[in-house]
């Protein structure tokens, strides 16, 4: 039998493995819901302005997909919950003054808003003037970022936490507003409204050529394309220069975290700029590296010859090539979406319509949202370990005494699940696509 302390059995390493694959998983559907939310909107209003029936059309069909992700969204993020009780009861008891109200402020503000609305968007159009169904679409749109807003206070307070104080090893809140606006907080939001806009917005477009692809030529099809092309075309440069700012917050207050990212092992000045390399932890050396000379240092301190804490620098630091390929998989996913927004951009222009070729190349990118993102949030968790609150509970700390043997059958029970759950709400996506289309209808 083998020791629960050590390998397979390992109740931590499990515990974070199945909240790791729970938060990978539902993470995918707010981030949708987000911004399909302002999308719905936007298409309403356009309706609203202009008259025009493909606005409408457009509406309809979105919104079936947007209460489709709503609901996986609802469903994995209770079991997420469940998880702080079952694997990680550390946390409420050392935090929860603090967790468990932001979670509270979620539920009772946005959560409760999204789901009362969200009948009329759906069912209500017929039923109540055009007004309502309006006001409700901007509830709903609302009550998404606003829980959005609660979830990232919370997520950015266990990076960079303030506003509290410890009394008989538990964090009692001093300041509110200190808690809420927490030195990373605008970073990590604005960062993840962008994420969440972006991959709105390659799915509006994906799914659209994807349509279109497939001879459907409603007037509809190309309002979303356009609207997803361009939505993206827009966000990218901003979500760059955001990046950069975020950056240099986190170098600021996670400097651990930054010799991750960059994977510089010793503090040096005019520290280069690894695009790629295998780094060793053994040898604390990047393997193959391929870099370019003092261009960290002037990224991160706008110095060439600034200087840059190595991993060395720090007794508790996160494991580096994990951070390292998670940040560059982000960084050249976003690379990736500029280059095919910016070129379906100038096809477009004029009124044009987009080539084979460039249509084929946002149907592949329709849940390349999904990987940025997933990627991006891998580099913010991984990077914070081995703290599961920085520089106040350890994650090791927090975790039950739960048996592996148990964790590991939930955690195959939930990724067989997730796996199911996945693959069906893609498919259900391009049925849906399939099926909507009039293509005899052109305007």
């Amino acid at each position: 039998m083998l020791p629960e302390a050590t390998g397979l059995l390992d109740p931590i390493v499990l515990a974070r493995i199945q909240f790791a694959a729970n938060i990978t998983f539902h993470i995918l559907f707010p981030t949708i819901s987000i911004a399909m939310g302002w999308a719905l909107l936007f298409f309403k209003l356009r309706f609203n302005a202009t008259g025009e029936q493909k606005w409408l059309d457009a509406y309809g069909f979105w919104v079936k997909i947007f209460a489709l992700t709503f609901a996986l969204g609802v469903v994995t993020g209770i079991t997420m919950s469940f998880q702080f009780g079952t694997n990680w009861p550390g946390f409420m008891k050392t935090v929860g003054n603090i967790a468990g109200p932001l979670l509270a402020y979620e539920v009772l503000t946005a959560f409760f808003l999204e789901a009362t609305f969200l009948g009329i968007m759906l069912f209500g159009q017929k039923k109540v003037s055009n007004r309502i169904h309006t006001l409700a679409t901007v509830l709903v749109a609302g009550g998404t970022t606003l829980s959005a807003f609660w979830i990232i206070v919370l997520n950015s307070w266990m990076q960079t936490p303030a506003g509290f104080e410890m009394i008989n090893g538990q964090a009692h809140a001093t300041d509110w507003l200190a808690i809420i606006f927490n030195p990373s907080m605008p970073y990590h939001l604005s960062h993840m409204l962008l994420a969440s806009g972006l991959t709105v917005a390659f799915l509006l477009a994906g799914v659209s050529a994807f349509r279109w692809i497939k001879g459907q030529r409603d007037a509809s099809i190309m309002a979303a394309l356009k609207t997803g092309v361009f939505l993206a075309a827009a966000l990218i440069p901003l979500q760059i220069l955001l990046g950069d700012m975020h950056g240099i917050n986190t170098l600021k207050h996670q400097p651990a975290k930054i010799a991750a990212i960059e994977g510089i092992w010793h503090t040096e000045r005019g520290a280069p700029l690894t695009l790629f390399a295998l780094p060793n932890a053994e040898t604390q050396t990047n393997d193959y590296a391929i870099a370019i000379p003092k261009l960290a240092s002037l990224i991160l301190t706008h110095d060439l010859n600034g200087e840059l804490q190595g991993i060395s620098a720090f007794p508790d630091h996160p494991p580096v090539a994990k951070v390292f390929w998670s940040f560059r998989v982000m960084v050249g996913v976003g690379m990736l979406m500029l280059l095919v927004s910016w070129l379906a951009a100038w096809q477009l222009r004029g009124g044009k319509t987009l080539s084979p070729t460039v249509c084929k190349l946002l149907i592949g990118m329709t849940f390349s949202g999904w990987v940025a993102t997933v990627a991006g949030w891998y580099v913010t968790e991984i990077g914070r370990q081995p703290w599961l609150v920085y520089g106040v509970l350890k994650t090791s700390d927090a975790a039950s005494n739960v048996g592996g043997g148990m964790i590991l059958s939930t955690l195959i029970m939930y990724l067989t699940l997730y796996a199911f759950l996945l693959v069906s709400y893609v498919s259900v996506v391009f049925y849906l696509a399939k099926k909507a289309g009039h293509p005899a209808q052109e305007q």
